[in-house]
């Protein structure tokens, strides 16, 4: 009879396979780029942030031998978990410039900057990142007595109707983050940010993203339809709908100003003044802790209690 840590295990097997692929065949064109002849890409001059030459292939091969340990872990080791997490965060803040790129893509405005190899490569990374993230996350399953289904821990617990205290004011600080990044801009005017139709899309989608989505995390019309919203009045909101752009933009909004305050801290030369950059991605970063933190409490107050274990 096969038990349940051992079909955990064989399960874990698969994705540490993918890790280690992934790790061979990603970091090998980065190994090959760095002692050989890298593309060339365009006005970043390079593809990755921060993590690139030997640094991109030392990244990977940490990533791949992670993987293993992780796998081959019996036991709970909360700092063989956090690096990994840590790596995984790395992975992304390296293709931290895929976020503004997507956009660009999704307004069918690419822009003359885009390079297809560049946007292929930062892909990549980041999907190293997520194979990664998903192997750590079986770890912890594994070795926690977390449920295999839910990947909850502890007894059962009662189902909390409204948001934790510090939920919303994760919410707030993401719309004071917002507030903020805007009025630095409108201290050294906006010139310039309405020529190109990618900033333009960006700009409106942090709008959306830093006062309705925040608020809709913490409060009763981010569950339930409103009133005034035509034929979906009264029905319950789908969790995805808030969730998926709550984390995914959080984390990508860390990531990329994350970064650009790590170049800016190394003086990297910009038409903006430091001033200017550390307030607006300072801010920035608010914005996606925020919705990092209201994310959080929404899927631990919205999500239905599991049919395996009852928590």
């Amino acid at each position: 009879m096969t038990t349940p840590t051992a079909t955990a295990r064989g399960s874990g097997n698969h994705l540490t396979s993918a890790v280690l692929a992934w790790a061979v065949a990603y970091g090998g064109i980065r190994l090959a780029w760095t002692i050989g002849e890298a593309p060339e890409f365009g006005p970043f001059g390079s593809d990755l942030l921060g993590f690139t030459g030997w640094w991109s292939v030392a990244l990977c091969l940490a990533a791949g031998a992670t993987a293993v340990a992780l796998d081959r872990a019996a036991t709970w080791r909360p700092v063989l978990a956090g690096s990994a997490w840590a790596l995984g965060g790395a992975l992304v803040a390296a293709a931290a410039i895929l976020l503004p790129e997507l956009v660009s893509l999704l307004l069918f405005a690419p822009g003359p900057s885009f390079d297809p190899v560049a946007f292929a490569s930062r892909l990549g990374c980041v999907t190293g990142a997520a194979l990664l993230g998903l192997a750590t996350a079986r770890y912890q399953r594994r070795t926690r007595g977390d449920c295999p289904n839910c990947c909850r821990t502890g007894p059962p617990g009662r189902r909390r109707s409204a948001p934790a205290p510090w939920a919303r004011w994760a919410a707030y600080v993401a719309v004071a983050g917002l507030v903020t990044r805007f009025a630095a801009q409108a201290v050294v005017g906006f010139d310039g940010l309405t020529q190109d139709a990618s900033v333009i899309g960006l700009e409106i989608g942090l709008v959306l993203a830093g006062v309705l989505l925040p608020l809709a995390l913490v409060r009763h019309w981010g569950e339930i339809w409103p009133g005034w919203v035509p034929l979906l009045a009264g029905r319950t909101i789908p969790r995805r709908l808030l969730l998926v752009p709550g984390f995914g933009l959080g984390a990508a909004i860390v990531a990329y100003f994350g970064m650009g305050l790590a170049q800016v801290a190394s003086g990297s030369a910009s038409e903006f003044s430091d001033a200017f950059l550390w307030v607006a991605m300072s801010a920035y970063c608010l914005l996606g802790l925020g919705l990092l933190a209201a994310s959080s409490d929404y899927h631990l107050r919205t999500r239905s209690a599991c049919r395996s274990c009852g928590r």
